[in-house]
């Protein structure tokens, strides 16, 4: 299972792909994609997202699903889904989300 995620433009934040080719702030609401041609179908979105500058560096990440929720798989995807590093008071872990 496969997520698609970027970095806003405009603000550098992290994004998914969400339903609806929207870009969501939450990993936990991105878009699962299974199999190759479904995951080259989401990159073909951020390709042209990224065409259109509303987001950069877009690329596939690994996930699971545990009790129906979306888990990054690698601890830089984990790190990216929690927010900055620099402290718990900022970024996403800030407002109190389990990723």
């Amino acid at each position: 299972m496969k997520v698609i995620t970027a970095n806003r433009l405009l603000n550098g934040d992290v994004v998914w792909l969400g339903e609806n080719q929207n870009w969501v702030e939450r990993v936990t609401l991105a878009k699962v994609f299974e199999g190759k041609d479904a995951v080259a179908s989401g990159l073909e979105v951020g390709a042209t997202a990224e065409k259109n500058q509303e987001v950069v560096g877009v690329y596939e990440m690994d996930v699971t699903i545990e009790d129906g929720v979306i888990h990054p798989v690698r601890l830089r995807e984990k790190i990216r889904a929690a927010g900055p590093t620099t402290h718990p008071e900022f970024g996403k872990q800030a407002q109190a989300v389990s990723v």
